[in-house]
């Protein structure tokens, strides 16, 4: 099954249902389908999906298109929306007191509203006519009112979004819990790619890639499993990282310290509660020089005492 927060377009949708076998699919839609499919999805009953989640499910052709209602999101959504138009509103009054010049006012206008985003078309902003190139500099007003007709449009949709699928399922709580897995997805590819470096891949031959996508694979399970005791011991903490820190040593080697930072507190109540000690930090391990193993013993001495190991040369490693 494919998921994706995106909206692909209709060839690769076509490609995924005339697939053998067909690719099932949920996936996001534009704003425009929403406005073609708003008279019949009005005319639909709500279905609960979650306590606050509601869902209409509407059939077209060999789809179901799945139109989401979610407070939570509403509640969101319309605290950003009041944030971003309370600014844009004050600003502009501030220019209306300051009346700058024609160009200097196009100037802050634009500004003012790009930083607001999609909240600059809920005003209606009148801007004065061009003067002539010799009154350039002459202070002009402009007028503003709020967009109301724009606005209902926008509060009617704060917090609902339209999907499509090629699932029959007509259950509303296992269509959403399918979308949910969206979550989930997308940052697994997020920590594959950056946290476990399954990418760049330098490997050759077919056998080496699939043994390290295998490894990265196999690290990403491990991810997940402490996550989920994490989960149920600690919520809201995250995994921690252990880092390999290299110094370069004067006689051509490298001293490799691999390390955990300390704990903050919240971590040391997440170690209490799964009953887990961390083990004192490993000593540092030294490259080989020259092919050989062995640390100088005035390095060895001077810094570490008898702490540091020695990394092992392939002769050693096969034996």
């Amino acid at each position: 099954m494919r998921h994706d927060r995106g909206v692909p377009t209709e060839e690769v949708l076509a490609e995924m249902r005339a697939g053998t076998p067909p690719v099932r699919y949920v996936v996001g839609t534009p704003k425009g389908r929403l406005s073609q499919l708003e008279k019949p999805l009005l005319e639909l009953p709500w279905q609960s999906a979650r306590p606050e989640v509601k869902v209409k499910l509407l059939k077209e052709d060999k789809e179901l298109y799945i139109f989401v209602q979610s407070e939570a999101r509403v509640a969101k959504e319309r605290a950003m929306r009041r944030r971003k138009l309370k600014r844009l509103w004050k600003r502009l009054k501030q220019l209306q007191k300051q009346r700058p010049s024609y160009e200097q006012l196009l100037a802050k206008i634009a500004v003012a509203r790009h930083e607001a985003g999609r909240a600059a078309a809920l005003v209606k902003i009148t801007r004065p006519k061009a003067p002539d190139k010799n009154a350039r500099s002459r202070r002009v007003s402009f007028s503003f009112e709020s967009n109301k007709a724009k606005l209902r449009e926008v509060r009617r949709r704060e917090g609902r979004y339209l999907l499509r699928t090629s699932l029959t399922e007509t259950d509303p709580a296992k269509l959403w819990e399918y979308y949910l897995q969206l979550v989930e997805v997308e940052p697994a590819f997020k920590r594959l790619k950056d946290d476990l470096a399954i990418r760049p891949i330098f490997h050759s031959k077919q056998e080496r890639i699939e043994a390290h996508i295998f490894v990265a694979f196999v690290a990403y399970c491990v991810y997940i499993s402490f996550r989920e005791k994490l989960r149920g011991k600690a919520p809201g903490l995250t995994v921690r990282q252990m880092l390999d820190v290299h110094f370069p040593a004067t006689d051509g080697r490298e001293l490799i310290f691999t390390r955990y930072t300390q704990p903050e507190p919240d971590q040391q109540v997440m170690l209490a509660q799964l009953e887990w000690e961390l083990p004192a930090q490993p000593p540092p391990l030294a490259s080989p020089q020259n092919g050989r193993c062995g640390c100088r013993a005035d390095l060895r001495k001077t810094f570490f005492g008898d702490q540091v190991l020695t990394s092992p040369t392939p002769s050693s490693r096969e034996s």
